[in-house]
């Protein structure tokens, strides 16, 4: 039997799973792997009993259960349990804010269950399980903002009273499958000398999933002649609105749905549920989508979004998303994106606080402009913003700005936000009065939050500190936040906070967090004007 050193859990992942499949499975093996994952004795509840089963009870299909399948098989279990607990609450007692809240739960514990189904039917494919590191994120992520959902409505005891104890066990079980699954991509890749389940670009810089009518609708002037559908507010399109449109996608046979959006403003609210959507605008602050939703108003920050989308493959072009609630309602988000490879190309998003909600998943953001004013580029996504404009906007009296609040929670998640080749400026209200603010890059939502600055260029509204504190000394061992070779009056880093999770990176460190390598190796980059680059 493999005996496993208590620092290498991709050797105790080898070692339990070779013992799975012979049989021999022990006390011994299942301690010293599980003490590698974050809660070691959730894992070894688990596997203690599953060892107990004689290898001749066990199927084919069982006595071929890695380490990392069991892991997820029984997560998978409780996550079905935990959504049938939840959807089946007794809601007499419950506000109606806390409604809402739940409401959110249950979206996203049904979300956490596509995202386990996707990374299980991985199972067979190891290459693709550096994909399932995003997947398992996301579902990290749906935890984290169901509670945070009665927490910003001040509905806490709705946590501790309504919602069952087996949630919290839940959680640990998929921090400690996002742990085995990262151990084991990363035994894959040592193995295949390469990184597993990456998409290569063709040569006009598209990934490859984008197909030759796709690039030609992203680069066309003429949308409306190539589009499924047209919407018009004037009535001159086959709707009037973009959810009419959106819903009319449901017709299509699974191919790509392109939706041309005339110019005009649209005031909905719109949440986008399929995959392979397109949309099309006339250009930015020609086609507008807005909406006030907020959280003073009674909404989660989850659910204020004007535009809100939660299936793959995602895209859209020459749209403004906007959120005009205002700086005094505080959360309100213009558009947020949970779909995993999307794709944002000369879009703007405009808003105060939370504008851009970077919710989950693969985003990149190219030629885009971003207004805003506190944790304005915010959530625990694996995005990066290249060739960008951030606009920082005025706040409410006494209130600081800051650009961004990345949410990562767990230290093996592969998230975070990166912004290659930008600029970072004061909007037209705050620049006549930029002194009288400070104005930071970011600040720590969660523990392990990670944001890096490359080559932009920052303006003299950046205060020396450069980052802000989220709430005294939290997070600032655990964060990760770098800037490298940024230009302007805003980006010395001589007089910057010295917490020991900041850095002034190295050009290998920054070469971590660039679309081919941070995005997992060019995998969706859409061509445009400007030549995009791979790497720094």
């Amino acid at each position: 039997m493999c005996r496993v050193s208590m620092d290498k859990l991709v050797l105790g992942f080898v070692c339990i799973s070779l013992a799975l499949v012979i049989g021999v499975v022990n006390s011994e093996t299942i301690s010293s792997s599980c003490s590698q994952t974050p809660y070691p004795e959730i894992c070894e509840s688990y596997f203690m009993s599953y060892s107990n089963k004689p290898l001749a009870t066990l199927d084919d299909h069982e006595t071929q259960f890695s380490f990392r399948e069991a892991a997820l098989s029984f997560t998978m279990d409780q996550a079905l349990r935990a959504h049938g607990l939840i959807s089946a609450m007794d809601l007499s007692s419950f506000d109606d804010k806390a409604k809402v809240a739940w409401a959110d739960c249950v979206e996203l514990y049904a979300d956490t269950i596509t995202q386990l189904n996707r990374t299980m039917g991985s199972n067979k494919n190891p290459l693709r399980w550096s994909d399932a590191q995003t997947w398992l994120s996301a579902a990290i992520t749906n935890q984290q903002t169901c509670q945070n959902g009665f927490t910003e409505l001040n509905l806490s005891s709705y946590l501790s009273n309504s919602f069952p104890f087996m949630l919290s066990n839940f959680s640990k079980m998929i921090s400690n499958s996002l742990a085995i699954n990262k151990a084991a991509a990363s035994s894959v890749a040592s193995l295949m000398g390469k990184q597993g389940g990456n998409r290569r670009l063709l040569s006009d810089g598209f990934p490859t999933w984008v197909s030759a009518a796709d690039r030609k609708l992203l680069q066309s002037s003429s949308a409306a002649s190539q589009a499924d559908v047209v919407v018009a507010a004037d009535g001159s399109g086959n709707y009037r609105t973009i959810s009419q449109a959106v819903a009319a996608s449901s017709k299509r046979s699974g191919k790509r749905f392109v939706i041309y959006v005339k110019r005009g403003v649209y005031k909905e609210n719109v949440e986008i549920k399929a995959s392979n959507i397109m949309l099309i605008g006339d250009g930015i602050d020609a086609t507008i989508v807005t909406g006030s939703k907020n959280v003073q108003d009674g909404s989660t920050t989850f659910r204020s979004a004007t535009v809100a989308v939660t299936r793959d493959r995602f895209m859209a072009r020459d749209m403004t998303f906007e959120n005009t609630a205002g700086p005094q309602k505080h959360q309100a988000v213009a558009l947020r994106s949970g779909s995993d490879l999307s794709v944002f190309y000369r879009c703007s998003f405009k808003g105060y606080q939370d504008t851009l909600y970077v919710y989950s998943q693969r985003q990149f953001y190219r030629d885009c402009d971003i207004y805003g004013t506190v944790d304005f580029i915010f959530g625990d996504a694996v995005a990066v913003l290249q060739n960008c404009n951030i606009y920082v906007r005025k706040p409410m009296s006494g209130q600081r700005n800051t650009l961004t609040a990345q949410g990562r929670t767990d230290p093996n998640e592969n998230t975070g936000i990166s912004i290659h080749n930008s600029r970072v400026t004061a909007a037209s209200d705050l620049r006549p009065l930029q002194g009288s603010f400070k104005t930071y890059l970011g600040r720590p939502w969660q523990k392990y939050s990670r944001t890096v600055f490359m080559k932009t260029s920052l303006d003299s509204l950046i205060d020396p500190d450069g980052w802000l504190e989220w709430s005294g000394s939290f997070a600032l061992s655990t964060l990760y936040y770098g800037e490298y070779m940024n230009t302007g009056v805003g980006a010395s880093t001589s007089q910057r906070v010295k917490w020991p999770g900041f850095h002034v990176m190295s050009a290998s460190d920054a070469g971590k967090f660039t679309v081919g390598n941070f995005l997992g190796g060019d995998t969706w980059i859409p061509a445009t004007g400007v030549p995009f680059t791979s790497g720094m």
